[in-house]
């Protein structure tokens, strides 16, 4: 999820877990990728799961609510890339590199 890159407020627990799972994923990558592994980590913001039934995606869905089978093909090209962090929504790593510089 786009929330283990970025933070809302209201959300501690929610945000917390999702980072420790961007964390685990990132030390996987680094720890077994010599071994042959390859591990990725999916950040995307708004899927129409669900999830969102009946809601415009709250915060996840200000960049737009996506399809999962899109999500699932960018999944699964960047996968076959080689890719460590998949982020179906472009704006995940312009807001990622905007609060770097805060």
């Amino acid at each position: 999820s786009a929330a283990g890159l970025l933070s809302q407020p209201g959300t501690v627990a929610y945000t917390t877990t999702k980072h420790a799972a961007v964390a685990l994923a990132e030390w996987m990558n680094m720890t077994y990728r010599t071994k042959g592994i390859q591990v990725s980590c999916l950040c995307p913001q708004g899927v129409r799961t669900a999830m969102l039934n009946g809601t415009d995606g709250g915060p996840a869905g200000l960049d737009g609510v996506m399809d999962p089978s899109d999500v699932a093909r960018i999944t699964v090209e960047d996968v076959v890339k080689g890719k460590f962090l998949i982020t179906p929504h472009e704006q995940v790593l312009k807001y990622v590199r905007h609060k770097g510089k805060n």
